[in-house]
């Protein structure tokens, strides 16, 4: 964003297995305390794997009115309530701002799921004429998007991106650069999923992604370590409120972070696979740091895409030792998926949050369940410990199934 107007952080929401808002998370994360457990919304004893970070005692209609959230599913309602909290911290005031020049991109990777599953079963069990007429506006991706603009009466840029697990990071840096480029002044922006359902767990298990750990849930999402078996499906929503400097000066509001830069890349290898000598991932962080002006030894942290799975790791820590060379045995990596299980096309956007924290707080969450180093991941994962740091410049990473690489950018904000 060297070129452009400068973009900043002003809210944050979340919407996990550890919890409805951002300290939650934030106390979880620091902790080590997992959200992952055994499934409780159907019954997975046949699977393969039974455990996810499903998000519990969860009622949209404690934060909405009940016509809005019955029209809405699981996933566009995490959405909702996470863009609640970032608006709500961000202090803005809509009804006073300039309604087209404020916009939402929400990412997802698969959408509603639920609602595709739960009216196939009745369009089987009950015939055609019974299947909801709510069903194709609850089902379709940009549905998360499309409902916080109308709540809050949002008519700037609104799209959303579907990118699988990378889908929220390039969702942010879209919305970012709209803002930088001078179309919006406000943008919320993020992604959100709840794919923990019969079908997508079958799926999952039949490609033998995800981990069997089923008797130590809490133990099953371990990023990094020799022992990893697989990513453990979460579920959930992540939202930040990005503005431009001027704007959010003269609102007089705080500013967690400033939005420096992204990159992305393709991996032109496999649907499935990452390229095993991390050159996506590569060309995907250097991309970001150009964007940001910052060169490879001004990282301070790096948010690590971390998912636990055997190649996903191996490749992840690869690509960070190429380009941070001998740097990579000092500079802190942590993997919030350790205790949130991985979101899918949310995850990036919770990872922003969680790197933002980190920039604000000068503490670096820890990466989970580590307890056997792998040689192939020879790299500074923070293990099981917070550590205190002085954070000025961060990058997170997401690599989605397609080869989809993104990388984000932030700093810690200077006048």
């Amino acid at each position: 964003m060297k070129s452009g107007r400068r973009v900043v952080i002003t809210g944050l929401g979340v919407a996990t297995s550890l919890g409805f808002s951002v300290p939650e998370l934030w106390d979880a994360l620091i902790a080590c305390r997992s959200g992952i457990s055994r499934i409780s919304s159907f019954d997975a004893d046949g699977y393969a794997s039974q455990i996810a970070g499903e998000v519990k005692d969860f009622d949209c209609e404690q934060y909405f009115d009940p016509k809005v959230c019955k029209r809405l599913d699981r996933f566009s309602q995490f959405a909702l309530v996470a863009a609640n909290e970032a608006i709500e911290t961000s202090g803005i005031d809509f009804p006073k701002e300039s309604p087209d020049r404020c916009g939402v991109i929400i990412g997802s990777g698969i959408g509603g799921l639920l609602e595709i599953e739960a009216q196939h079963k009745r369009l089987l069990e009950r015939g055609p004429r019974r299947v909801s007429p709510l069903m194709i506006p609850k089902l379709m991706i940009n549905a998360a998007s499309a409902q916080i603009s109308i709540v809050y009466g949002l008519c700037g840029p609104n799209t959303s991106t579907v990118t699988a697990c990378a889908s929220s990071a390039h969702a942010i840096s879209d919305a970012a650069n709209i803002i930088s480029r001078g179309e919006a002044e406000v943008m919320i922006s993020g992604g959100a999923e709840a794919a923990i359902t019969p079908l997508s767990l079958a799926g999952f298990c039949a490609q033998k992604a995800l981990s069997t750990r089923n008797d130590a849930p809490e133990h099953a999402s371990r990023p990094f370590d020799v022992d990893r078996d697989g990513f453990v499906i979460g579920e959930g929503a992540g939202v930040v409120v990005l503005e431009e400097l001027s704007h959010a000066k003269k609102r007089g509001v705080s500013i967690y972070a400033e939005f420096l830069g992204a990159g992305s890349s393709g991996d032109a290898y496999n649907i499935v696979a990452p390229h095993p000598d991390g050159v996506g991932a590569v060309a995907s962080m250097k991309r970001a740091l150009a964007s940001a002006g910052l060169n490879p030894e001004d990282v301070d942290y790096v948010n690590a895409h971390g998912t636990s799975t055997p190649l996903g790791d191996e490749m992840e820590a690869t690509a960070i030792r190429q380009l941070f060379g001998d740097r990579a045995d000092t500079l802190p990596v942590s993997a919030t998926k350790s205790v949130t299980g991985h979101l899918l096309g949310a995850s990036a956007a919770v990872e922003i949050v969680a790197a933002t924290k980190v920039i604000e707080t000068g503490v670096i969450h820890p990466t989970a369940n580590f307890e056997t180093p792998d040689p192939k991941c020879n790299i500074d994962c923070v293990p099981n410990t917070p550590r205190e740091a002085d954070v000025r410049y961060v990058i997170s990473n997401s690599f989605g199934f397609g080869g989809h690489n993104a990388t984000l950018a932030l700093g810690k904000f200077r006048d």
